[in-house]
């Protein structure tokens, strides 16, 4: 082969580092891949921020597993070097963009602190083993810079949970437990620096029986430290310079962690009646009126019942409020998902469109009613449906006890009460009483936002009217000739309204047509008078008169010249 087919053979072929390249996706800072990553990290980042400052405290616990603590050691640094990659593979958001371009994303990542922080992380100070041995773990101290991937994945983690405040109160227990670990470890290596057994404040000696043993000195320490961190006290008092500050150390550290624990668990606290108060309805205020009011216990009562069932079931009342900080699509889909199902089983909504229904859906009102409240009484104001989500209401006589039928969940009714349809005989009345037998879980769809959403579907009206009136004539409470009359005067009047406004145009192109002489009429004049004024500048003025007749006889014939001229050479006809 040539010299020259080799190089075109080069060239052709693309390097394999770029072929690595091209075969690792980009991530989503906000896909599963890259949450699950991070969740990953937690561990080395864990193993090296509690076991390193163990193993360097416990020379037992770091010669008697040596081993394994090496392939945990290198495994952990083999976890570190692939997050270096992933974030060369992690895009980022350019104006609202994902960027998946690879070289603005390695750009990018080498100007940040993090890039610095995690080659930092990765500096092999293992090298060091040589010449002090294998038995010196603080040398992998560097190994904790990589602890700001622990908090970006606690925090991923508390906005991906169902159960934040419990991940909460986890997380501030495990950082407690770390606080208390590394206190240990350091009140065991300072024991081991002034003298096992010196005084009663410092750790007993090993040559005791049972002290000797690797589990007894961590337990003995980490139950000391957290005596000294909780100031419960029954320590022993220090008695050197050292245990001194160590204590002083210690006090000012459990100071600022109660301080810290007790304002993360108000915060916790907070949160959890927050969103109570927001699910839920309030009825500290309900109960507190109806004591200044002096209710009647009975009602008070049904009252209380009531809210206490919302309570038990975590039924809510509000879902318009808890939704209303959402994009307005996306708060649509979210109720689309929920109510939708609902909203289609009713016989007039069925085969409209889509996006009638989800515009209907946002504007369903949950309600719950108690056992043997009335939801609606024959002879009442239809300003509303209802669509039955769970629970049984009866049609009752006026008695409220004889039943005619009981409806279900899925079921609906007033549907025709909302809709204004020609010749129906019962008007927008109620025809009927509907008392709820148990609790009771509605939805209420009222006319008034029924009418706002038909406004913009005008081909939805008309399909809902025609259903409705099916649904009237099978009731045999469609009267078809005060229908045909409405519709006679209804045409009458869309007829005297398009002369009306004939008329009205033909009004307004008159009063145009005035308009318009009226101005060509003042532009006329403005010109006339412009003329005017330019031919009176040149007569001349009284003053220049008197000075004429003060001159004498041949002033006077000048005067008379001049008033002959001027009377000659007057302005002449503006026409």
């Amino acid at each position: 082969m040539s010299q020259e087919s080799k190089v075109k053979t080069t060239e052709s072929s693309p390097p394999a580092s770029s072929k690595a390249r091209k075969l690792l996706p980009v991530l989503d800072p906000s896909g599963d891949y890259y949450y699950w990553w991070l969740n990953t990290m937690v561990f080395p980042v864990m193993y090296n921020l509690i076991i390193i400052v163990c193993r360097a405290c416990f020379p037992d616990l770091q010669h008697s597993y040596l081993v394994a603590w090496l392939v945990l050691d290198y495994t952990s640094d083999l976890l570190y070097l692939l997050d270096i990659v992933v974030h060369f593979h992690t895009g980022f958001l350019d104006q609202g963009i994902l960027v998946v371009d690879k070289g603005r994303i390695s750009s990018r990542y080498v100007r940040t602190w993090s890039f610095l922080l995690d080659l930092a992380s990765l500096m092999p100070t293992d090298v060091a083993y040589v010449q002090l041995g294998l038995h010196t773990p603080m040398l992998r101290l560097n190994r904790f810079l990589r602890v700001p991937r622990l908090f970006e994945a606690f925090d991923r983690t508390e906005t991906r949970t169902a159960y934040p405040n419990a991940f909460r109160i986890t997380k501030l227990m495990l950082y407690i437990f770390v606080v208390i670990h590394w206190n240990s470890c350091l009140y065991f290596a300072l024991s081991r620096y002034l003298g096992f057994g010196r005084d009663a404040w410092v750790y007993p000696d090993p040559a005791q029986p049972g002290f000797e043993r690797l589990r007894r000195q961590y337990l003995y320490s980490f139950y000391f430290s957290t005596l000294i961190l909780t100031t419960v006290g029954d320590t022993p008092l220090p008695a050197r310079e050292e245990e001194y500050l160590f204590m002083v150390g210690d006090f000012l550290l459990a100071v600022m962690g109660f301080a810290t624990i007790m304002g993360s668990m108000s915060s916790v606290i907070y949160n959890m009646n927050t969103a109570d108060a927001a699910f839920y309805p309030d009825h500290a205020l309900v109960k507190k009126y109806m004591k200044q009011q002096h209710v009647n216990r009975r009602l008070e009562r049904r009252v209380i019942d009531w809210y206490q069932h919302l309570q038990i079931n975590k039924k809510m009342t509000n879902e318009v409020a808890i939704l209303q900080h959402l994009p307005e699509r996306l708060r649509a889909e979210v109720a689309v998902s929920v109510h939708l199902s609902t909203l289609s089983r009713v016989q007039i909504f069925q085969n409209c469109e889509a996006s009638l229904l989800e515009e209907l859906v946002l504007k369903l009102q949950p309600q719950t009613y108690s056992p043997g409240e009335y939801v609606c009484r024959k002879g009442d104001i239809g300003r509303e449906m209802y669509i039955i989500r769970e629970g049984q209401l009866a049609v009752v006589a006026d008695d409220g006890v004889t039943q005619y039928a009981v409806l279900g969940a899925g079921l609906y009714f007033g549907e025709i009460s909302i809709i204004n349809i020609k010749g129906n005989m019962s008007g927008n009345r109620r025809t009927a009483n509907i008392k709820s037998l148990g609790y009771s879980d509605l939805f209420c769809l009222s006319k008034e936002d029924l009418r706002e959403v038909l406004s913009e579907y005008p081909q939805a009206q008309v399909v809902m009217e025609e259903k409705g009136r099916e649904i009237l004539l099978k009731m045999n409470k469609l009267d078809v000739n005060a229908e045909a009359a409405e519709i006679a005067l209804q045409e009458a009047t869309e007829s005297r309204l398009r002369g009306l406004d004939q008329q009205l145009d033909d009004l307004q192109t008159k009063f145009a047509r005035l308009l318009a002489e009226l101005e060509s009429s003042a532009l006329k004049i403005a010109y006339r008078i412009e003329r005017l004024e330019w031919q009176t500048r040149e007569w001349p003025m009284p003053e220049e008169l008197a000075e004429a007749d003060d001159e004498g006889e041949p002033g006077e014939g000048t005067s008379q010249g001049g008033e002959g001229r001027s009377a000659q050479e007057g302005p002449p006809d503006p026409e």
